[in-house]
């Protein structure tokens, strides 16, 4: 970590985009939200992203104030030459509990001692009470010093607030530098980053499905679960040479080296998933086709069930996921080979049954599509919405179109629900996270709407949303006014929809 070169501008030119997912601290979608709006250029500024989005500065009334004033450096203004020392380094708003202890001793005449005692029943009121006798000095001892009674009040509001989590600088602080690392490693290395995300799941706010499709947007490209390349973790190829899924060797794309950028699919090596994905299989099955395999590659799927000790059920996993299309060709015919698989110890053991095999059609591209949905979570051949655009028809907008949509304006946008948050501090209102082909939509529903449409809010896998586009200061919320439950239309696709991936 002590290589990593400091203030990067590239890793900042990525956040200041929201391009944040799997990025430590900053990758729910109200610090994504939030980071086009602050505009994060420094360290510090990451120590503030940090800080601010928490329950105790929104409750406070602590990050529009401090955006404003961002946004607007020639209207800071400060009550005093004390508090000027203490707030300028956060624009005069208050966002760290040091600040609240440091403004209770130089504005109301608090002790240190009594500026702890602050510090602890900040941390425990919500449990215990505690907090009315240091209004009462807090509120009188900024009056005689002669600040205005609303600054008072207001600063004790912020405190209360800070009960519902606020941090410290020095928490922030070591926070926001293992923010910074992981960007920098998003920015720099998304392959490896996104490799270990994979191999340390299940953890953050995202699937696998959404970390892949978020690093193919990176322009990595991922290869499949395949018995014949892939081990029990998801791993890098090393060479520039990579194996297809049907044995066939490709040579990586090289752009000019004039537009290359820090996570150009140049330098980007492949991830090759690991066997890890695949539903219903145990590690030990796992490692068990990575020994076997090290002595010579597997001949068929009888070969790879004997070799690797895998039972019917084992092979049936590697099938359904997609795992052994290399050796049988495609899913269905692995499924067919499967229910033939034996084992040393099986009755029929050494018995040769001949059998003509049956002629198996390809299987249709949304079946796949669900198919590796049921059995790995995602699919590396198409999304959902890329499949479903010609039913859902030109009005729903992709999310890579937002930003250049006129704020205000009636729009449909739609896409796999990846999150619903509904935050204590929201009065009701339920946050969603939608994903198509090209990124991440975010939609607020307010309590009536959620009323009105329970079942979509709360149970739709594919949701089209019809509302207002809120555009301003880089990010944006499309505002509902109402859903439409579209996950029933996959099932209804025809073999056509393969024209369309």
């Amino acid at each position: 970590l002590e290589t990593i070169p400091r203030e990067d501008p590239a890793t900042y030119d990525m956040l200041c985009a929201g391009d944040a997912v799997g990025v430590f601290q900053v990758e729910s979608r109200a610090q994504m939200a939030m980071l086009p709006r602050l505009k994060p250029r420094c360290f510090y500024d990451l120590v503030i992203e940090v800080a601010i989005v928490r329950p105790g500065p929104i409750q406070g009334d602590m990050v529009h104030p401090y955006l404003e004033r961002r946004q607007h450096p020639d209207r800071v203004t400060y009550p005093g030459p004390e508090l000027e020392r203490v707030l300028k380094r956060t624009l005069g708003v208050p966002i760290f509990q040091e600040q609240v202890m440091q403004i209770a001793i130089v504005a109301a005449g608090f002790t240190p001692g009594e500026a702890d005692q602050l510090r602890r029943a900040m941390a425990a009121w919500k449990r215990r009470g505690g907090l009315e006798p240091f209004r009462d000095k807090l509120v009188a001892g900024m009056r005689e010093r002669g600040y205005a009674r609303e600054f008072a009040e207001r600063i004790y509001r912020q405190i209360c607030g800070f009960g519902d989590y606020g941090f410290p600088e020095s928490h922030a602080a070591s926070f926001a530098l293992l923010t910074y690392f992981s960007a920098w490693m998003k920015c720099h290395h998304p392959a490896a980053f996104a490799c270990g995300l994979l191999n340390s799941q299940p953890m953050g706010f995202y699937a696998p499905a959404q970390i892949i499709n978020d690093v193919k947007r990176h322009r990595v490209r991922v290869l499949p679960v395949d018995v014949r390349f892939s081990q029990w973790d998801c791993t890098l190829e090393s060479c520039r040479f990579v194996a297809s899924s049907f044995g066939r060797f490709e040579k990586t794309k090289r752009r000019d080296k004039s537009t290359k950028r820090p996570n150009d699919e140049a330098t980007s090596p492949p991830i090759r998933l690991g066997l890890r994905m695949v539903k219903g299989l145990k590690e030990s099955a796992g490692r068990g086709i990575e020994t076997a395999r090290a002595g010579a590659g597997f001949r068929d799927v009888q070969d790879l069930a004997e070799r690797a000790g895998l039972d019917r059920g084992q092979v049936r996993a590697l099938a359904e996921a997609g795992a052994l299309k290399g050796l049988a060709g495609h899913r269905r015919r692995a499924r067919w080979q499967a229910l033939a698989t034996r084992r040393q110890g099986d009755l029929l053991e050494g018995t040769v049954i001949r059998e003509e095999s049956p002629r198996l059609g390809l299987p249709e591209k949304h079946q796949d599509l669900l198919d590796d949905y049921a059995s790995l979570g995602l699919s590396l051949d198409s999304h959902p919405l890329k499949l479903l655009r010609p039913v859902l028809g030109r009005q729903v907008r992709r999310a890579e179109e937002l930003k250049g949509i006129d704020d205000g304006r009636l729009i449909q946008a739609a896409g796999v629900v990846t999150h619903r948050q509904r935050p204590g501090t929201a009065s009701g209102v339920i946050f969603l996270s939608l994903e198509d082909e090209t990124g991440i939509i975010n939609v607020i529903v307010w309590p009536k709407l959620v009323q009105r449409y329970p079942g979509e809010v709360l149970q739709s896998r594919i949701l089209r949303v019809a509302g207002k586009l809120q555009n301003a200061q880089g990010s944006q919320h499309l505002i509902a006014h109402r859903l439409y439950d579209e996950t029933s239309r996959l099932n209804g696709l025809s073999a056509d929809s393969r024209d369309f991936c």
